[in-house]
Formats: C-alpha cells, sequence, structure tokens
C-alpha cells in the first residue's frame, strides 16, 4: 500500500504563497487522479484540487484561478501552490492517491 507524506504548511499571512508536496512511496501512475483536499475546524473535509495522469486539472470554485496542482511521476510527488491565500484556506490539507491519505499539513493565514 502506498504511502504519502504532505509537507510544506506554515503560518503566513493574507496574500502570500505556500507550496505543499506529497511524496509517495510508491509509483504515482498506478493511481488515475491524485488529489488534495482539506480539513477545516468544525468542517467537513473537501476537495481542494485533483489532477488526472494525463494532467487534466480540477478545482475547487474557491480556489480555481489562486491554486495549481502539479504531479511529477519521475519523482512519485505531487504538488500544491497556493498563491493570493486568504484566511479562509486555512485548514489541513491532505494528499489523496484514490485509496491512501496521508497525515496532513496544517496551512494558517492570518495576519
Amino acid at each position: 500500500q502506498v504511502q504519502l507524506v504532505e509537507s510544506g504548511g506554515g503560518l503566513v499571512q493574507p496574500g502570500e504563497t505556500l507550496r505543499l508536496s506529497c511524496a509517495a512511496s510508491g509509483n504515482i501512475d498506478s493511481s488515475y487522479v491524485m488529489g488534495w483536499f482539506r480539513q477545516a475546524p468544525g468542517k467537513q473535509r473537501e476537495k481542494v484540487a485533483l489532477i488526472t495522469i494525463g494532467g487534466t486539472a480540477n478545482y475547487h470554485p474557491s480556489v480555481s484561478g489562486r491554486f495549481t496542482i502539479s504531479r511529477d511521476s519521475a519523482k512519485n510527488m505531487v504538488y500544491l501552490d497556493m498563491n493570493i491565500l486568504k484566511p479562509e484556506d486555512t485548514a489541513v490539507y491532505y494528499c489523496n492517491d484514490g485509496f491512501t491519505w496521508g497525515q496532513g499539513t496544517q496551512v494558517t493565514v492570518s495576519s
């Protein structure tokens, strides 16, 4: 079973940028879709962005135009570039390959 490890979270101010990374212990091309999800306190986990093996991406409307998901099959990595961060982006961000969840990385956007 593939293990996923997220990193790159932190405390940033509104308008700043972060890059999240997801390292997979196995071949990510065995998963047609890789994704990033997030869960804010008191809220359900929600999809942030998905990317297919062919590179087609899909985003939650609230992050479209600000976030970019990418995958590097050679390195078995998935990334989430987050720009113009807002306080409402504060959450624990999780990587998923359709079967496995990582442990999550905290993103806090606050002035």
